[in-house]
């Protein structure tokens, strides 16, 4: 199956800091003016109308990006919880971008992976692999040919092995069942 790997158009935090919002709360930015006119951009791409449908993450900035493509193609949108951002804190309670700077600066020195013994807050790459491999096997199970993933970049980097992902520009990989995902990536 092809699997069409979107990032989200570029979000605008402005409204999460300005009423204080933490941990998953952080989720509900929607897109800024420049991520809208990304994902307009990004869904004039004729390959993308093969696409049999669009599987969203649940985070608003790629249910706006996945809305905004579907209104310009027809396509119709599936939402998978399991398509989210990679977790920087599995007890949702981080509370500044300081903190979450802090988590994440972890998270790449131990390169996503706990050191032996120890644990931490934020998700490992296996735990991202996870829960996004079974969401991806059951659209190959029920048949579909072609399919657009519009997620994040700790989700897409595991399928194409790119450290930087850029906003809305479409990522083609063949899927199949077994698929080998990347760890690491420098």
């Amino acid at each position: 199956m092809k699997v069409i790997f979107i990032r989200h158009g570029e979000p605008d935090y402005i409204l999460c800091n300005e009423r204080g919002f933490i941990g998953h709360g952080r989720d509900l930015a929607p897109l800024t003016t420049s991520g809208v006119q990304q994902a307009e951009d990004v869904s004039n791409i004729l390959k993308l109308n093969e696409c049999e449908v669009i599987v969203s993450s649940p985070y608003t900035r790629a249910l706006q990006t996945t809305a905004i493509i579907s209104r310009n193609t027809g396509i119709k949108i599936e939402i998978e919880v399991d398509l989210h951002e990679w977790c920087p804190d599995k007890t949702y309670k981080y509370k500044t971008s300081e903190e979450l700077f802090e988590l994440h600066k972890d998270f790449c020195n131990c390169k996503g992976v706990y050191p032996k013994g120890e644990q931490r807050k934020w998700e490992t790459i296996d735990e991202i692999i996870d829960r996004v491999i079974p969401v991806l096997d059951k659209y190959l199970e029920q048949g579909f040919n072609k399919i657009m993933v519009v997620a994040h970049g700790g989700v897409i980097r595991r399928f194409i092995g790119q450290a930087n992902i850029m906003y809305c520009t479409p990522y083609e990989v063949n899927y199949y069942k077994g698929y080998h995902c990347i760890d690491w990536i420098d």
